[in-house]
């Protein structure tokens, strides 16, 4: 197998799953993964998960029925990778409506293992990082999926929020119903999710709202529009850091955050870590 012989030649033997959004035709997710791909080395091995979305704007109500519909393949995809190849990770990137096909693969893999501690699932599915980027999913829904056991699949579940973000704004104005992507009023979050957080550190709500050049344009395309955030992600990728490791900021409620300060923390993060790392060029 191809991916088998890539891994092979790999200094990690992981596998990174790009899911583009909707409004979206078959070769921008190639794109988008092949430049990713391109800052990480080519290391290990970078799949775009191209899912039939309909490139228009006014499909966005029908892409959403196609969007459930594609996770179960994405999902029989996360079993076959795991079952069949050398992969010791496999890590997922969400966009978007991407970031709804994502959440739901892992639900449903949480509701086939439901009962199973993490190290069990861990052992069938390889799982590592879970990025949901501009998630256009219910908040509402997204708790419940927390109390189906959605935490016991991935090593981490890293969900960026914005408060600039116009298009999870529009999505908001017609659903009248919170988006995953957005930050909460004020950047306080009810103190229910507070507790949830601090007993469940592998839940980690990223506001990028004051990284540089995230609110550019719609604020939608953050993860490739600021260097700050596709440097965080890419570091996360690379090697696994935690966010305190990237730089980030923890508030008083257990959110992590980019602060005017951040490349400094950066620096210093990095020179504790492994100076190493500080010759890397992530953008």
């Amino acid at each position: 197998m191809l991916i088998n012989k890539k891994l092979a030649m790999s200094r990690k033997k992981d596998i990174y799953i790009y899911v583009h959004g909707y409004n979206t035709v078959f070769e921008d997710p190639l794109l988008v993964a092949a430049e990713l791909w391109h800052y990480m080395g080519y290391d290990g091995v970078f799949i775009a998960y191209s899912w039939p979305a309909t490139p228009r704007g006014l499909a966005y109500l029908a892409d959403m029925d196609t969007a459930r519909l594609t996770s179960r393949n994405l999902r029989i995809l996360l079993e076959f990778l795991s079952d069949e190849t050398s992969a010791e990770n496999i890590h997922l990137i969400g966009y978007s409506m991407g970031a709804r096909v994502v959440t739901y693969a892992i639900k449903d893999s949480a509701l086939i293992y439901k009962g199973q501690p993490h190290e069990r699932i861990r052992k069938k599915l390889h799982i590592g990082e879970v990025i949901l980027l501009g998630s256009d999913l219910d908040r509402g829904v997204f708790a419940g999926y927390l109390l189906d056991g959605l935490l016991n699949v991935p090593d981490n579940l890293n969900v960026y929020m914005s408060g600039s973000d116009s298009v999870l704004g529009a999505s908001n104005w017609l659903f009248e119903r919170n988006r995953l992507g957005e930050n909460w009023t004020g950047g306080k979050p009810p103190q229910p999710v507070v507790d949830y957080l601090i007993k469940n550190p592998n839940l980690r709500f990223i506001d990028v709202t004051k990284a540089e050049s995230a609110g550019s344009g719609n604020g939608h395309s953050y993860f490739t529009g600021s260097p700050w955030v596709s440097g965080d992600i890419l570091l996360t990728l690379m090697f696994g850091l935690s966010p305190k490791q990237r730089g980030l900021v923890k508030d008083e409620y257990n959110m992590w955050k980019f602060e005017d300060y951040y490349q400094s923390n950066l620096r210093r993060a990095l020179e504790m870590l492994d100076p190493k790392l500080l010759d890397v060029n992530l953008r």
